[in-house]
């Protein structure tokens, strides 16, 4: 039953406070969830298959413990939370697990998610790390093998029109989380940035009908704001990898500043993206993830010419936003021990700084204990570009 449009964003707030609790009504009802990590796992194909896909997110506030038991603690501090989430029960309502080729933390330790976890279903998506023919016709290929040992799985067939159906679906849903982004170009935004992170993150916890819905909700309710829940102040883009907590939205905006677009993973860099349709359906698939979500650790030839040229072709998208939003100002968000943007930092911010875009870069661990020192270090930069 749909809830009151007054309601809408308090449904959001109690299924991000409670992450899972919608996939843990269906698993009751008899439905087969499959966890995943990472922007790079096809979610159109779990829903072909009739499943319902849920991306394990970790925990700032949960100090890592279990998890260290049997991951090193040099691995990425947001893998381990989400592993230590996942090993203290937290998902225990997932009956599989997709893990991809994203990064070391991710590849070298599926097989202690398989091991550890013991899930019915469990498979590692190799996906290549250059966009070259043959590397998008192995993936291809590797997208084809999970789709048949998905379906197995599932003791279905996946047809190409299960395939079809699933990406305008997801194309619809990116066509949501435009419109939603669209409200943050006013000045002062109709959507904190707090707000759509909450919004976002709630949407990959959920079957793609039901997250559809919910952004079409929340879009209503948000159109008809008479006021701003924000006032004006310096407009910032947050770029890095992976922000599934709002801890550190709400800090800069309490800081004095409205985060107004970003370039993350569960932001633009996987919403934004559409799958191209018509023709075989995999090699839409893999064209998508494979070429047209920016990620470090996919490797591009460099463009011919000047450095300036090649840092362009690289980060033209982060530009493109920052010029769409009006930002004031940059701040580049690193995890400790994530090398793909660890090693892109000097580039980033030369690019960052061609284009006259004042940047804070941090680099921190997963968790909210560093909260104070990382509020002094904005302040200043807020300082310097007001």
């Amino acid at each position: 039953m749909k809830e009151q449009n007054n309601t809408v964003m308090s449904k959001v707030e109690r299924y991000y406070e409670d992450y899972g609790i919608r996939a843990r009504e269906l698993k009751k009802e008899g439905k087969t969830v499959i966890a995943y990590l990472c922007s790079l796992v096809p979610m159109e194909i779990i829903t072909a298959a009739g499943l319902v896909p849920f991306r394990i997110r970790g925990n700032v506030n949960e100090p890592i413990t279990k998890g260290d038991t049997n991951l090193e603690t040099i691995a990425c501090p947001f893998i381990r939370s989400c592993f230590d989430l996942s090993v203290k029960g937290w998902y225990d309502f997932c009956d599989g697990i997709v893990i991809p080729h994203g990064c070391d933390s991710m590849t070298r330790t599926y097989s202690t998610w398989r091991y550890t976890l013991g899930l019915p279903y469990s498979h590692f998506i190799n996906v290549p790390h250059t966009v070259s023919g043959p590397s998008m016709e192995f993936f291809t290929q590797e997208l084809n093998t999970f789709t048949k040992s998905l379906g197995r799985f599932a003791h279905k067939e996946i047809a190409d029109s299960d395939l079809t159906e699933a990406i305008h679906l997801y194309n619809e849903n990116r066509d949501k989380a435009k419109a939603l982004y669209d409200l943050r170009k006013s000045d002062p935004p109709l959507i904190s940035g707090t707000e759509m992170s909450k919004i976002l993150t709630v949407g990959m916890s959920l079957p793609v009908t039901e997250s559809n819905e919910l952004f079409a909700e929340v879009l209503e309710e948000l159109t008809q704001r008479k006021e701003p829940t924000v006032h004006e102040a310096p407009r910032i883009m947050v770029d890095g990898a992976c922000i599934d907590n709002t801890n550190f939205f709400k800090l800069i905006e309490d800081s004095g500043a409205n985060v107004v677009v970003d370039s993350l993973c569960i932001g633009t860099r996987d919403y934004l993206p559409h799958t191209d349709v018509g023709g075989n359906p995999l090699d839409a698939l893999a064209r998508r993830y494979l070429d047209k979500i920016n990620c470090p650790r996919t490797y591009r030839e460099k463009a011919e010419g000047a450095y300036e040229k090649d840092l362009a072709a690289r980060f033209g998208d982060i530009g493109s936003l920052g010029k769409e939003f009006k930002v004031d100002g940059v701040i580049l968000y690193v995890y400790k021990y994530c090398d793909p943007f660890g090693f892109e930092v000097p580039a980033r911010k030369a690019y960052l700084d061609s284009l006259n875009i004042p940047v804070l870069y941090l680099e921190d661990e997963y968790s909210a204990g560093t909260i104070g020192r990382l509020r002094t270090r904005i302040q200043a930069f807020l300082e310097v570009i007001e």
